[in-house]
């Protein structure tokens, strides 16, 4: 994707090799970052919010260099179907979202994204269809300024090795490992 263009078909290929099949949301998403690219100065270096963990952050990093993984996009589950760029230093920047209010023409949209009917009864090639017909048209955007608390690095701080296990982790997390405390997702052999 560059500036200007948006290569629906590259894009849709590459949303299936990394999110596993065509989401409606992970499609819908990459025209959000479209928008969202096109309303911003040619040349800012910006970062990127995702108001949900669902679709959005992987069309976010399929179409930008922001990735969970360098830190240039957070999400904040906010539960709203919504994504901003930004500037990095200043923080201006554009929301954009997917408006309930223009969907009425589209009613498979409509009825995917409000649950209007079980998977089962959904059409899959049809709403697809509606999103590749729709693009940009069922989004909204909004200039937005990103709160300064937002704009900061992250720091991890200093460094220990975990007296219990080993492993290196963050020292403001305390005098062991955060695992080791008990917050690990494993349940040890």
């Amino acid at each position: 994707m560059t500036k200007n263009t948006f290569d629906v078909e590259d894009y849709l290929y590459r949303v299936k090799s990394f999110h596993g099949h065509l989401a409606p949301g992970v499609v819908i998403g990459g025209y959000m970052v479209h928008l969202a690219r096109t309303n911003l100065p040619v040349g800012v270096l910006f970062d990127a919010v995702s108001e949900t963990p669902a679709c959005v952050p992987d069309a976010i990093q399929l179409l930008t260099p922001c990735t969970v993984g360098n830190g240039w996009l957070k999400i904040i589950n906010l539960g709203r179907f919504a994504l901003s760029l930004y500037d990095k230093y200043h923080g201006n920047g554009v929301r954009v979202f997917l408006d309930t209010g223009k969907l009425e023409q589209w009613p498979e949209i409509k009825a995917w994204f409000l649950k209007l009917k079980s998977r089962k009864e959904q059409n899959s090639e049809e709403i697809l269809s509606q999103i590749k017909q729709a693009g940009v048209e069922i989004c909204g955007a909004r200039p937005v300024q990103i709160k300064p608390e937002f704009l900061k690095k992250r720091d991890k701080g200093k460094i220990a090795i975990c007296s219990s296990c080993g492993e290196a982790y963050p020292l403001k997390d305390g005098s062991i490992c955060l695992a080791c405390q008990g917050s690990s997702p494993y349940v040890m052999p």
